[in-house]
């Protein structure tokens, strides 16, 4: 089995942080152990907003510990360039024109209040656990994700 695990930025990263943040993770997956087995894993940086860690369990289990390995080197970077991969209060979608756009929980409401966002807008599910759920769950409309209560209140 297959685990994955969604890291979404308060903002947009720029250039030189994703070349800084994608050699940090690069050589922190190659050493990436847990119980002193190395983990057969990968990191991707998508739209410039969502670092995406996937370990093949198949090799070797994931433990407590070598997830508190992660976070501590999402924390490391989080300190370095000044940015957020934490804050889950945070909702990402899509505006009519495509683009991401990134808005507090707060806001998001009042844009379904206001019908700016409705149940076929794209959201991003950052819950996802699997790759099979990341290629089919992840980037979604509102009313097939858990974003969804958020509209009912309207």
């Amino acid at each position: 089995m297959n685990r994955v695990w969604v890291y979404q930025a308060d903002r947009f990263f720029t250039e030189p942080e994703l070349e800084t943040v994608k050699a940090k993770l690069d050589v922190f997956i190659q050493e990436w152990t847990a119980h002193g087995s190395q983990l057969s894993a990968k990191v991707d940086i998508i739209y410039n907003l969502f670092i995406v860690l996937s370990v093949d369990e198949r090799v070797a289990q994931v433990t407590g510990c070598s997830i508190d390995k992660s976070v501590r080197i999402l924390k490391d970077i989080e300190q370095e360039i000044q940015i957020d991969l934490f804050n889950r209060l945070l909702i990402t979608y899509r505006d009519d024109q495509g683009d991401i756009q990134i808005v507090s929980r707060d806001v998001f409401e009042a844009l379904c209040q206001q019908g700016v966002v409705d149940e076929n807008t794209i959201v991003f599910n950052n819950m996802v656990q699997s790759p099979q759920e990341f290629a089919s769950k992840w980037e979604i409309p509102l009313k097939d994700s858990w974003h969804k209560q958020l509209f009912a209140k309207k």
